[in-house]
Order: C-alpha cells, then structure tokens, then sequence
C-alpha cells in the first residue's frame, strides 16, 4: 500500500533513538526518548496559499529531518509505524557530507 499526503504534509519514518551515551551507559528502550530524526517517505503535492495557488514543498523524499518530539500524528500502516506532520513542524533538513573521513 503507498500513501500519498494532502497539501503541506509530510509522511517520515523515524529514525531509530540512540540507546547508548557518549560515555558508554546503555539506556534502555522504555527509558529512552523518542527519537526526533526521520526519512521522508513521501510528500503532499505543496501548500496552498492565500491566493489559491500551490507553492511546492522545501522537503523532498529521502531527505532527513528534524522535528520536534511531539510533532505530528502516529499512523500504523502495514504492520510499520509512521508520522504525519506538517511542512511547518519540520526543523531542519540534515545535510550529510559527501566526503567521508578516510581510515587511519
């Protein structure tokens, strides 16, 4: 099954939390909080505006995204779980470097 949004919003798969510290504590998953990174699964056709046009969205499919923790809706579809959120609850879009680091 695929899903298509209305207007500004945007489906985003999250992406998993991260269950170990920088020092090494191992925080479990009941404790840990929800993550606020995702993927672009897919995108409504823009924003309407005032004047009745449509002005096309600044994120694209397969972007990673900041939002905020309780941002959006929760949907379960096909046994996988999703977050409908508007174009306007989106902090960011991350950037990955092309330019890995090469191995010492």
């Amino acid at each position: 099954m695929s899903i298509k949004p209305l207007y500004d919003r945007v489906v985003v798969k999250r992406l998993a939390a991260e269950t170990t510290t920088k020092g090494g504590i191992v925080i479990p998953e009941k404790a840990a909080e929800k993550s606020t990174q995702g993927e672009v699964i897919a995108v409504g056709d823009g924003a309407l505006l005032d004047n009745g046009s449509v002005r096309a969205l600044s994120v694209k499919v397969g972007d990673r995204i900041l939002f905020g923790q309780y941002a959006g809706t929760e949907v379960k579809i096909d046994g996988e779980t999703y977050l409908i959120v508007k174009e306007s609850e989106i902090f960011a879009v991350v950037e990955q470097s092309a330019v890995q680091e090469k191995a010492a």
